[in-house]
């Protein structure tokens, strides 16, 4: 379920019924730099002079945002600044309301790197972003660890991206590799391997997250060309995460990485059925074009891709609903997300009311700490 950002939230410090025993990791929670300026210190003193000049953004793709914003209203902290910035409201707000253990933070206002022109400003922004995340998210604000983040990588340049992934890819808070939807290539495509060798070197699974698809060297953000309306291209997110999916597998990266996961985030879940059918059916014509390939398409699928639930699809039928669960195996593949502070937050109790208890724990936990677990100091049990 929703929340627009007008819609009002229960009060601060309410708790929701979280069945008793039941924990989350939510897999996609979205901390906010609330200015730009405290990357300053974490950039070469050339890439310093060039954001005073210049500012950190490339070309804008002119999509406007919905017109009720990118936020939920509540989410702003009462002394000012950008929603998602204040750690103790985050807390309050997500990890205390709904029993959260871990947040996985997939970065703010930065999901527009990978469409910067310059791959070197591109990762010095990365390695920037990356040193504040730890300095103020995962050391200062992080007594009982129970924020863990991915790494940015900018995959304009893998070369530079696995070298950042061995710089800080063994960080105990650091969980997994991100980089967007939003690249030049689909990621099957042999130039993102570096990234993805230096990730299974670290055991870190890769994750794809949606981010100004259409700006600058992103090219058009839908399969069908450019469109006008933000809701357009929200609508259209997961084009991108099934091409990615069609080229992880069929590029053969999962037979030249076996220990490899992949999570498509925030792009949401149901079209992962229909990509499962659709290229199990033409591998059985055209296998002969991808003779890597030993198993069908479905099973390289259903044991390395991961996606998360938020913007899960709510048709109106619940059996519907519990029906696309099982349609996408979500027993193994589904991870919970809310999108906290976004104005589209997924409340995990109204969007998964009616699921089995045993299939809500898989989907609340048990999946993304299979995943996650040597990282989170638990495995699922």
């Amino acid at each position: 379920m929703t929340v627009s950002a007008t819609e009002s939230q229960p009060p601060p410090g309410a708790r929701r019924a979280v069945p008793a025993g039941l924990e989350l990791i939510d897999a996609d929670v979205h901390p906010s730099i609330s200015d730009y300026t405290q990357l300053h210190p974490y950039l070469p003193e050339v890439w310093r002079r060039h954001v005073r000049k210049s500012g950190f953004g490339g070309a804008s793709s002119g999509i406007l945002r919905g017109q009720g914003g990118l936020y939920r209203a509540d989410a702003a902290p009462p002394e000012g600044g950008e929603p998602g910035s204040d750690p103790a409201l985050l807390r309050e707000q997500l990890l205390e309301r709904y029993h959260v253990r871990y947040a996985i933070l997939n970065g703010g206002n930065i999901l527009g790197l990978g469409t910067l022109p310059d791959p070197d400003f591109a990762s010095a922004l990365a390695a920037a972003y990356n040193d504040w995340t730890i300095d103020f998210w995962l050391t200062k604000h992080n007594a009982d660890g129970r924020f863990k983040s991915a790494l940015f990588v900018a995959p304009q340049d893998p070369l530079a991206a696995a070298r950042e992934i061995d710089r800080l890819g063994d960080h105990p808070h650091i969980v997994q590799v991100l980089f967007t939807t939003a690249t030049e290539s689909p990621l099957g495509h042999r130039r993102y391997w570096p990234i993805y060798e230096a990730a299974e070197h670290h055991g870190l699974p890769v994750a794809v997250h949606p981010g100004a698809e259409g700006r600058a060297i992103s090219g058009p953000p839908t399969a069908a060309g450019w469109v006008s309306k933000y809701i357009e291209w929200h609508t259209c997110l997961s084009q991108r995460a099934q091409a990615h999916v069609v080229s992880l597998v069929c590029q053969g990266v999962f037979v030249r990485f076996p220990k490899l996961k992949v999570v498509m985030v925030e792009c949401g879940v149901s079209w992962l059925s229909h990509v499962m059918w659709r290229l199990d059916k033409n591998y059985k014509a055209l296998r002969n074009e991808v003779p890597w390939l030993t198993e069908l398409p479905s099973e390289y699928i259903r044991r390395h891709i991961r996606v998360t639930s938020q913007p899960v699809e709510e048709p109106p039928d619940r059996a519907q609903f519990l029906s696309m669960l099982e349609m996408v195996d979500a027993r193994q593949t589904l991870l919970l997300a809310t999108d906290y502070p976004h104005w589209d937050f997924d409340d995990p109790l109204a969007a998964f009311a009616g699921v089995p208890d045993d299939l809500k724990r898989r989907i609340f936990f048990e999946n993304a700490a299979e995943l996650y677990g040597a990282k989170l100091g638990t495995v699922a049990g």
